[in-house]
């Protein structure tokens, strides 16, 4: 009998289960949960309970994998609205600024280390890419919500970045095992990144099409397709690294593509993705936890936790800050992009490649970067709140149902289940009606489900399921909100002092308010302002005209601007009138 198949299943369950235990904690506690699951394993690691684990092949290959699922999930969850809306900046500090933080962190490293430049700015790629996971876990733990445009920014560099600084070490460790000159090295950076994202990109499109393609022209049981999806992301993954491109780029792509697009059983799809992702992030940390010997990091671990705050205070900040300048984001919002770049599991994996590359010194570079991830970790990701609230850029969370659920319906028919929570004092207890496009099919009263129409007038606490298309979404919101929540002193604070309607023109607040407007824009109406001058908007977004603020306040499902609020520059609110 193989003797030690039951001890390895019961070790390796046990961890996982243990790490699944510890995501309470983390959520109540606001703790990085990646940083649990690291620690995780270098308790259980050789310094620790003393398992000894040395495999730096199969750490390198169990984490290439799950990189790949997680990149194929941040794909698949990423709507092409929202990617076209920050693609430039995004990519832009995905390419450059990995470039630019690589470059910083190696003159850093050059003399903290006392390392030639090679190998200073190997270690700089090595800590270039930022870790989404760690991001968005503390955003939910917290409860913060971002203005779209930054969290979005911040979803795409994360997603894109990674395959860009895997190209970068790659790159490095075989310069250092087979030295070129200047000249040879410069022409194999850019012709191997024009190979290998080019094919990625390529593939990618191809691959994402492709499977869309097969998932809607095959019939399955509806437990296979998850795994159909899983296993051709994986296929387009090898495939692409097997002929020379960034497996990782392809697939990432090739989420995208066909999170776009009309799948199969997309719920129960996303349901599957969400679990293997989270299953993916663990197993990465606990082996990547194991593999590290605590032991020995003390004797590089001041000049190693000197580099993090280097990059998180200098680096970081002015890589940011240079990639975002041609984009218009404010500074608050540049410093906070900046500060939001928690270093995770990627630059571990990525620092398993000098021991693969048989490099003089790996266990260094290993190290190190296990050193910076840890500082990150632990300063940034116990701060991002208090960063966020200091900065002022949290948005009032906004009104609207407590789920939703997508289904799909025979024929192209497209619906959702939304479940709002009636709230006391909301127009839909005081009488007011469901518009006729809304389908309410159960009503939750005190634990007991009943049909709408038998449920008479709704009450307080009450949960209402409703049918209805995906392009009326938000239109029910102010219904089922209390008048505590529509105007809550925090929303008054970030969407003005009161609103106004879209239509307003700007003649009216010039007369009243003393707003500076030039005189051949004053017929225009406060929407129509808005929009001409602000490139692409979004909720909160902002234009100064001198004594107010013009502040947009909400958005109707065709993306037009719908209300207005109105902000005092001088602090003191004065009588709202009619306009």
């Amino acid at each position: 009998m193989i003797d030690w198949l039951a001890p390895l299943v019961l070790i390796g369950a046990a961890l996982v289960l243990v790490s699944v235990l510890t995501s309470v904690l983390a959520f109540r506690f606001g703790a990085p949960l990646l940083l649990v699951f690291l620690l995780i394993g270098l308790v259980a690691g050789e310094d620790g309970f003393g398992l000894a684990y040395n495999d730096q092949s199969g750490a390198y290959l169990i984490g290439s994998v799950a990189l790949a699922i997680i990149l194929f999930d941040a794909g698949f969850n990423t709507k092409w609205r929202v990617f076209r809306k920050v693609a430039a900046p995004a990519i832009t500090l995905a390419t450059l600024g990995v470039v630019f933080t690589t470059g910083l962190v190696g003159a850093a490293a050059h003399y903290l280390f006392d390392l030639n430049w090679p190998q200073a700015l190997l270690l700089g790629a090595l800590i270039s890419s930022t870790d989404a996971a760690a991001v968005f876990f503390l955003l939910r733990a917290g409860g913060i919500t971002l203005r779209e445009r930054v969290r979005s920014t911040l979803g795409v560099e994360s997603g894109s970045n990674d395959p860009i600084a895997i190209f970068l070490a790659i790159t490095l460790v075989e310069l250092i095992a087979q030295p070129t000159g200047l000249a040879g090295f410069t022409a194999q950076i850019l012709l191997g990144f024009a190979v290998s994202m080019g094919l990625g990109v390529a593939l990618g499109i191809g691959g994402g099409y492709l499977l869309i393609r097969l998932l809607n022209a095959i019939e399955l049981e509806a437990g296979l397709y998850p795994i159909f999806v899983l296993a051709g992301a994986l296929l387009l993954f090898a495939l692409t690294g097997q002929i020379g491109g960034s497996g990782f780029i392809a697939v990432y792509v090739a989420g995208l593509v066909a999170g776009n697009q009309s799948v199969p059983h997309v719920a129960a799809l996303r349901r599957f993705q969400d679990g293997m992702t989270w299953l993916a992030q663990i197993l990465m940390f606990l082996v990547l936890g194991l593999l590290a010997t605590p032991s020995a990091f003390a004797d590089i671990a001041l000049q190693a936790i000197a580099l993090g705050l280097f990059l998180m205070l200098i680096a970081r900040p002015v890589a940011v800050g240079l990639c975002l300048l041609p984009f218009g984001f404010t500074f608050k919002e540049t410093a906070f992009i900046g500060w939001v770049g928690l270093r995770g599991a990627v630059s571990i994996l990525l620092a398993i490649l000098p021991f693969l590359g048989g490099l003089e010194g790996s266990q260094l570079f290993f190290n190190v970067a296990f050193i910076v991830v840890l500082t990150s970790l632990l300063i940034q990701g116990w701060t991002i709140k208090p960063m966020a609230k200091w900065l002022g850029i949290i948005v009032p969370r906004q009104i609207g149902p407590v789920d939703k659920i997508e289904l799909e319906l025979p024929g192209t028919a497209h619906h959702e289940l939304v479940v709002y929570h009636v709230m006391p004092g909301s127009p839909i207890v005081t009488g007011a009606r469901l518009p006729r496009w809304a389908r309410p099919a159960l009503v939750l009263r005190d634990g007991h489900s009943m049909h709408f129409r038998k449920a008479g007038r709704l009450q307080p606490d009450d949960y209402i399921y409703i049918f209805m298309s995906p392009r009326y979404a938000s239109a029910l919101d102010h219904l089922f909100a209390g008048p505590r929540e529509e105007a809550s002193s925090e929303v008054d604070r970030y969407f003005g002092d009161f609103a106004i309607s879209a239509d307003a023109r700007l003649s009216t607040l010039v007369d009243v308010y003393g707003a500076r407007v030039a005189a051949d824009e004053q017929h225009f109406s406060a929407a129509d302002y808005l929009a001409r001058h602000l490139r692409r908007y979004e909720l909160g977004d902002r234009v100064d005209l001198d004594a107010i603020e013009l502040i947009i306040r909400e958005i109707g499902a065709d993306n037009q601007i719908t209300q207005v609020g109105i902000s005092f520059k001088n602090g003191e609110k004065k009588a709202q009138v009619s306009t």
